[in-house]
């Protein structure tokens, strides 16, 4: 649904409530900010109920419309602007008898509901009565008749904002990311401890019901072992934990670290507590140990990228839902699956979200897995072959794959070689390294690679290995293939950008000539321009994402105290990923893409819309800008320009972000990307072994599946010229940014 395929005004004379209710999420203030935005520029009001349904129960100054300006600067904020609260007298039949009628006090027939399971079903509660309160408040004279009949029924759309990621049917929630990144930037800072003095630390999460901060934080933060609801362990589980955590210490390791969800039980429905988790440990290996419990840190700070713009989209669509609904529309639930958005039933969400700890507890472990979903299954799996490998050294005469990077520098790239390393040789491979990318493969730079030597790759930026941008020439595969020859090299697994895929092309189209380029070749996508072929992400794009909107914020905060213009450069070369998702999550006005080009007289408008926007008042504006484009009208041009034509309303400041983008650790979704691509990539190559086939392909995330692309689909995926894919899906977005930037002056 588009913003652009609405009638024109089509919220004239419709009034929209929001709430949030329940526990609150990182990324509460980013829908409440689009809802607004959204719902103003279709001509509809917004009323804020303030502290859940409490507020519309008290009513009076409980219930506030919200104008344009009322959410600015909302969008970076933790928590909800609009308060939250698990009120009892909504619970109750009269308490919604008092809410219905200061709804229509209002003129209030729309609702978007932001919380959890129980707020959700509150409100499909207080609709199937709607009918029965407004008779019995019209019998009771607090209410017309007149009123009654010109709000008939009441129409909604919820949002799940839960931490906990728990809602069956949509694969993230409202503050899910924002926790993940609490949980492993505590789970980074005590490793280092914990490293110094040898110790063990045990990490209870939040989750009643739900592992997925605790499995998810573990494969993340490179820890030992993982207790979660869904998958009790079984009579043993200790001695199994602690065998994981002596196999580390043999390796090498100095540190032990478990996560605890708060709700893990063992199979015999018994509480494991994080306390009895260190006791285990300090009986059993003899060390010291210690317990972190994150608590409600996890709900607070600053949301992440992704929980910004992906609950602006939330917002948005959630407006798009209620102002086109009708009295027969059923409510739907708004979530994501696979990067687009999905409306499921409300009833059957919320069902289906509370049989899990039903399931649980009747002991079908397999049907409570079975109902969080593919990716959580194959997480689980994934993790259990990290901590409990079926071996830690390659077995003589096994095959031998060689890691190898190419393009440029990505976020995340040694977390992709860590989990081949040692995925691969609990698989039964000899893993390779490759030194310098296809020019080091040319030089014989190749060495094994054993379990140890990858120990702390999985949080630190940059390649280990090396990265280097250099495409092969024809005349360089002679002495590729003799190295690949010299290193018995069976299988090649290529995790960088769009010059490593053109390299692995080449090898694969001129097999014919050089035999020992005939082995199977696999691309893992890493790349933060996110714009390689066969994915919607690409490990390190979010990442590089999330500095953006960091720097933004910081640049934002600088010109607080001044009217001031900003004009923010990120990079992308020919893909407006970044630029587009920063927009969103950063809260700029306008958006400069190469894919929609820069005009003269678009930037006339923008002008005019500007000088009459610091003239009503405006304290600061922001543009965002892809580095390419347009190679005329460059950063310096346009900063330049809104400094000439502002005629004294405003200064105006330029950044270029640069290679800061590249820098830093990888987020927890790079790092999880990253495990869950190689893992499939390994996949791919063993059944070629097994076949006794060597074909190539290309990987990549598609609608929250992993998919695999024959090598000789990827150029016709692209377009050339200006090295993108020819579609790309995060351009539906353009009509989400449009909408909650563009305020009318």
């Amino acid at each position: 649904m588009s913003i652009e395929d609405q009638p024109a005004q089509i919220g004239a004379g419709k009034r929209i409530g929001i709430l949030t209710s329940g526990g609150d999420a990182q990324g509460m203030n980013a829908a409440v900010r689009a809802v607004v935005r959204t719902a103003v520029s279709l001509g509809a009001q917004v009323f804020a109920i303030y502290e859940g349904y409490q507020g519309m129960v008290d009513g009076g100054d409980g219930i506030r419309e919200l104008a344009w300006e009322d959410v600015g600067s909302i969008l970076h904020k933790g928590g909800t602007m609009i308060g939250t609260f698990r009120s009892k007298d909504f619970r109750e039949r009269d308490g919604r008898k008092k809410a219905a009628r200061n709804l229509l006090e209002n003129g209030i027939d729309r609702l978007i509901v932001i919380g959890g399971d129980g707020s959700l079903s509150g409100l499909d509660q207080f609709r199937s009565e709607w009918s029965e309160l407004l008779g019995e408040l019209v019998a009771a004279g607090d209410v017309a008749q007149e009123v009654a009949d010109a709000h008939p029924a009441l129409m909604f759309a919820g949002l799940v904002g839960s931490i906990d990621n728990d809602l069956v049917g949509t694969d993230m929630t409202i503050g899910a990311d924002t926790a993940l990144h609490r949980i492993v930037d505590a789970t980074d800072a005590l490793s280092s401890t914990a490293a110094s003095h040898q110790r063990s630390f045990v990490i209870e999460v939040m989750g009643r019901h739900c592992g997925y901060l605790a499995l998810m934080s573990a494969i993340a933060g490179g820890c030992d072992y993982v207790l979660i609801p869904e998958e009790p362990p079984g009579p043993g589980w200790e001695q199994r934990m602690c065998a994981a955590l002596h196999r580390g210490r043999k390796e090498g390791r100095r540190d032990s670290l478990v996560v605890v969800a708060e709700g893990a039980r063992d199979q015999q429905g018994q509480p494991i507590s994080s306390d009895y988790v260190r006791q285990v440990i300090e009986d059993n290996l003899h060390e010291d140990a210690r317990v972190t419990i994150l608590g409600h840190v996890q709900r607070g700070g600053s949301p992440s990228a992704y929980d910004r713009w992906a609950s602006t989209w939330l917002g948005y669509e959630a407006v798009l839902e209620v102002l086109s609904a009708t009295a027969e529309t059923a409510g739907p639930v708004i979530g994501f699956r696979g990067n687009r958005v999905t409306r499921v039933p409300l009833v059957e969400a919320v069902a289906r979200t509370r049989k899990v700890p039903e399931l649980i507890a009747a002991g079908d472990y397999a049907g409570a897995m079975e109902l969080r979903g593919g990716s959580f299954i194959e997480a689980s799996r994934i993790l259990a072959e990290l901590v409990e490998p079926s071996r830690i050294d390659a077995p003589d005469e096994s095959r031998r794959i060689a890691v190898i990077h190419a393009g440029g520098l990505a976020p995340g790239m040694n977390a992709a070689a860590r989990a081949a390393v040692r995925l691969g040789i609990s698989r039964g491979h000899t893993m390779l390294g490759v030194q310098d990318g296809f020019p080091g493969l040319r030089d014989g730079h190749v060495k094994e690679l054993f379990w140890g030597d990858v120990e702390g790759w999985l949080i630190d930026g940059g390649a280990d290995l090396g990265v280097r941008r250099t495409v092969p020439t024809v005349e360089e595969l002679y002495r590729i293939s003799r190295s690949i020859e010299d290193n018995h090299i069976d299988a090649l697994l290529m995790v960088g950008g769009w010059n490593g895929y053109q390299a692995a092309e080449l090898l694969h189209r001129e097999r014919d000539r050089f035999p020992a380029c005939g082995l199977p070749i696999i691309c893992v996508p890493a790349s933060i321009d996110n714009n390689l072929p066969g994915s919607e992400l690409a490990i390190g794009a979010d990442t590089a994402l999330n500095v953006i909107t960091e720097a933004v914020d910081r640049i934002k905060m600088s010109g607080s105290a001044a009217k001031r213009a900003f004009v923010v450069e990120t990079m992308g070369r020919y893909c407006g990923y970044l630029a587009l998702m920063c927009g969103l999550s950063g809260g700029a006005e306008r958006v400069y893409l190469h894919e929609e080009g820069i005009s003269l007289a678009g930037m006339q408008e923008d002008l005019q819309w500007l000088r009459h926007s610091f003239a009503s008042g405006r304290k600061l504006f922001l543009a965002i800008r892809n580095e390419n484009a347009n190679p005329l009208y460059t950063t310096d041009f346009l900063a330049r320009l809104l400094q000439q034509e502002g005629q004294g309303l405003y200064d105006v400041r330029q950044n270029v972000l640069g290679h800061i983008q590249q820098g830093g650790c990888p987020s927890p979704f790079d790092r999880l990307l990253a495990v869950r691509l190689v893992s499939r990539a390994l996949d791919l190559i063993n059944d070629q072994f097994t076949a006794g086939t060597s074909d190539s392909f290309y990987l990549g995330l598609v609608k929250s599946k992993v998919t695999a692309h024959p090598m000789a689909e990827m150029m016709a995926e692209m377009d050339l010229t200006f090295r993108r894919p020819k579609d790309q899906w995060w351009l539906a977005l353009r009509p989400v940014m449009k909408a909650v930037a563009d305020a009318a002056v």
